[in-house]
């Protein structure tokens, strides 16, 4: 289970990426950005003399916000999620440096730091796994349970259609980059809590693993398609492959390599079978 330290705070951003990515809108390359924005955030404010709770509150605060610009944008100006993700995802990482530079915070209190590497009771259950454990859950019953995850599977299939039939799609939109900037902060404060420190680039490149695990979990990067099993069992197998590789020795460059082509191969691999299909169309 002390495995699950490294790899919770991905999961947890990969959650909303799935509804986003479902929806048809593809992905929200922002949230490693949003991360460290509202880390920095947090740790900047307790710095400066903010209770840590309040702190905590304050980056959750901004991290929503962060998505609703998203949402908002994509909406308000019809562009496309990965040309105003792109755009966030430089500018909140700018923040995150224009803040605190190369610097760094430190000196978490213990009631802080146990959010991100403690253990419930006297049990060997981690406290991010069970966090994750609870969201996943929360999310699970979102989609699979609710009108509003059957919408986000009928925008995936045809979103004009949904247009047509009144569903509210373009404020379904602004609730899940919201989402996706809310879990973001929250991953960036449990990050932060397990490491005991936070600086600007911190989860630097950590969108691509998501991506890659909501991809590989079923979830069709086109949209209509995926479930959340399918997501947490990728996530558990990246998260195992990376621990593993870090065993071993194998440098950090090497397991991005090896995540970006799980990333391809995850994106071909449903094509292609369905080109090489019987009776399927060139």
């Amino acid at each position: 289970l002390d495995m699950t330290f490294h790899f919770v705070e991905r999961s947890i951003i990969a959650l909303p990426m799935m509804l986003i990515t479902i929806s048809g809108n593809m992905v929200d390359l922002s949230v490693a950005s949003t991360l460290a924005m509202t880390a920095v955030l947090m740790g900047v404010s307790y710095q400066a003399g903010l209770n840590i709770w309040l702190a905590v509150l304050l980056a959750l605060v901004v991290g929503a916000l962060g998505g609703l610009l998203n949402g908002m944008v994509i909406v308000k100006a019809r562009l496309s999620p990965i040309v105003v993700t792109l755009g966030t995802y430089s500018l909140y990482r700018g923040i995150a440096f224009v803040m605190l530079g190369n610097l760094y915070v430190t000196g978490y209190p213990p009631e802080f730091t146990y959010i991100g590497r403690g253990y419930v009771g006297n049990t060997p259950a981690p406290v991010p796994l069970v966090i994750f454990t609870i969201l996943a859950v929360l999310f699970g019953l979102l989609l699979h349970r609710t009108t509003f995850g059957r919408f986000i599977y009928a925008m995936g299939g045809n979103e004009q259609a949904c247009r047509y039939s009144g569903i509210a799609v373009d404020r379904i939109k602004i609730i899940l980059f919201l989402l996706s900037g809310l879990m973001s902060a929250l991953a960036g404060i449990m990050l932060s809590g397990r490491i005991g420190s936070t600086r600007p680039n911190i989860a630097l490149g950590s969108e691509l693993e998501v991506i890659t695990a909501v991809v590989l979990g079923g979830v069709s990067i086109s949209g209509g398609k995926g479930t959340v099993p399918g997501v947490i069992l990728a996530l558990f197998l990246i998260g195992i492959a990376r621990w593993g590789m870090r065993l071993m020795g194998v440098p950090g460059e090497a397991v991005i390599v090896v995540i970006g082509l799980l990333l391809i191969v995850a994106i071909l691999l449903p094509e292609l079978l369905r080109r090489l299909a019987p009776g399927a169309r060139e």
